[in-house]
């Protein structure tokens, strides 16, 4: 018995999505609840299980392909039953064709329309119909596209390791195979380790390449390694070899890839490139031939929605953003007092947990900045909890996790909290419950350099904080003057002199609706001297 699967509602207010993958081919043994492919939806990529135990009969959809919910992507053949027999002769009129409730058109203005099944059937008659590869007694996993490319290279796709979860084989794979370099993949650049948007306000600092050889050599023995769909996707893009990517993570024991490490890994290929990299780039440039002058790229899932969101916060809310400085050397040596306490523990302790906190005890004082507009009921609604939402930038777009009750918990949770939080929403792992309900924002854009900005606020919230960089600046510092008296102005003034000192650029974009200008001043005031003064933070 054929069962057809429709593309399920994913998530609440999805309407549609992108298969990204396809972890199933036709032929395949399932089992009820195995994920069959990855969907990409405009929250985040999900895995679609199978609903029976069966076969996989046809997938009725492309890697790529957005397919509105509801739309059949996938038929099994149910097992423990007969298949159905495929009619042969033209339906009758007005009798429904297999796919219950879709009909095919027999003519499209007045032409005959070629149907799937006569594409199948052009297509077995070419000799391009996806075959199986001989596998004996062992089990393949590998996508349509894979094994198309391993026909292409004569490479026999049984043979193959795959790299990717269970075994899984990846173009990656096969191309490394047809090179004859998969046992040895090449690693020539030195691992920087990524430098994550919750890292904070910390400058820009290279990593050392002091574990670089050891690094490499686990590296090049690598035989599988985890990484997320975004950045296996991202790894293919870049032509980066996933197992050949250094890295100090793991989960469940194996080694564990982010999209940070690969770009890092293939920046630095690009900035330092062998002769087989530049033979290698050359050959690519001949094949491919010159640029276009112009690409496009589809505007739709999570970029969509945050354009979306963007769009409509700022024709919603009149933003105001109002800037300022803080001087914050006390918080500088506070938190390298502590940095070291925190490793100890195995939490890496950034700055945020401090700003955070700050944030919360200025919010208590000024609570109009952690209310929102019920504008259907025209009410002000002030929030006496305090959930801190932290963007963080991903592959995918600007995504806003939120830590929740910030006011109850302590520096080493809030940093535990932020770095888990961070790390799942670059591997679009996130869930909607968990970027949901904040009552305030912080946008990080210092960590990649920069001082002032106007953030958009989150809509409904009424505020946002931007943290410029961290660094040395120069400042004025007034003092006592070794010059004499009678060379001073004739005010009596003392002296001042220019000094550095590290300070933090702070803007805050407010909705002019509900904050007016004096009180976001007031409220940066209040902040500025808890940054400036952390030990005040103990009485709160």
């Amino acid at each position: 018995m054929v069962r057809e699967f429709k593309l399920p509602d994913v998530g609440e207010g999805v309407a549609e999505g992108e298969i990204v993958r396809w972890l199933v081919e036709p032929g395949d043994e399932v089992s009820e609840d195995q994920p069959v492919a990855e969907v990409e939806t405009d929250k985040a990529v999900v895995e679609v299980p199978s609903p029976v135990d069966g076969s996989v009969k046809e997938l009725l959809a492309e890697e790529g392909e957005v397919v509105p919910v509801g739309d059949v992507i996938i038929t099994f053949e149910v097992e423990g039953e007969e298949p159905a027999e495929e009619e042969e002769s033209e339906p009758e009129a007005g009798e429904p064709t297999e796919r219950e409730g879709k009909r095919e058109p027999t003519e499209i203005d007045g032409k005959p329309a070629v149907t799937r099944a006569d594409a199948g059937e052009d297509r077995r008659a070419a000799g391009t119909e996806d075959e199986e590869a001989p596998t004996g007694s062992k089990r393949v996993f590998a996508p349509p596209n894979v094994r198309r490319l391993a026909r292409e290279l004569g490479i026999d796709v049984s043979s193959v390791e795959g790299s990717g979860p269970g075994g899984r084989i990846s173009e990656g794979d096969v191309r490394a195979a047809a090179e004859g370099d998969e046992d040895e993949p090449e690693v020539e650049e030195s691992e920087k380790g990524p430098r994550g948007l919750e890292e904070g306000l910390e400058s820009a600092v290279s990593r050392s390449g002091e574990r670089e050889g050891t690094q490499q050599s686990e590296a090049a023995d690598r035989e599988r390694t985890l990484a997320a769909p975004a950045t296996r996707r991202l790894a293919e893009e870049q032509g980066v070899d996933l197992n050949a990517v250094p890295t100090d993570e793991t989960r469940d024991g194996e080694p564990f890839v982010t999209p940070e490490a690969v770009r890092e890994y293939a920046e630095a290929r690009r900035a330092a490139p062998t002769d087989t990299a530049e033979a290698a780039t050359a050959g690519a440039e001949a094949e491919t031939g010159p640029r276009e002058r112009e690409e496009r790229e589809p505007y739709r899932g999570i970029r969509r929605t945050i354009g979306r969101q963007m769009e409509h916060s700022k024709y919603t809310a009149p933003h105001v953003t109002h800037h300022d400085t803080a001087q914050v050397e006390r918080l500088v040596d506070a938190r390298r007092e502590l940095k070291a306490i925190a490793e100890k523990r195995g939490v890496r302790l950034t700055y945020m947990p401090f700003v955070m906190k700050a944030i919360v005890a200025a919010l208590k004082q000024h609570p109009y900045l952690n209310s929102s507009l019920d504008e259907e009921s025209e009410e002000v609604v002030v929030k006496n909890y305090y959930n801190v939402g932290i963007a963080v930038a991903t592959d995918a777009g600007l995504m806003v996790p939120v830590v929740e009750d910030v006011d109850e918990k302590g520096l080493l949770q809030l940093a535990s909290e932020v770095n888990e939080l961070a790390q799942k929403a670059r591997e679009r792992s996130i869930s909607r419950e968990e970027m949901q309900g904040g009552t305030f924002t912080i946008t990080n854009f210092g960590a990649i350099g920069g001082e002032y900005a106007t953030p958009i606020i989150n809509h409904p919230e009424v505020a946002i904080l931007g943290l410029g960089e961290l660094r040395e600046r120069p400042i004025v510092e007034e003092g006592e003057s070794e010059t004499p008296k009678a060379s001073r102005g004739a005010s009596g003034e003392t002296a001042s002199r220019v000094v550095p000192a590290h300070t933090l650029p702070l803007s805050l974009s407010i909705d002019h609706r509900i904050v007016d200008g004096a009180v976001a001043a007031e409220f940066t005031n209040t902040l500025v001297e808890y940054l400036e003064n952390p030990n005040l933070l103990l009485l709160e």
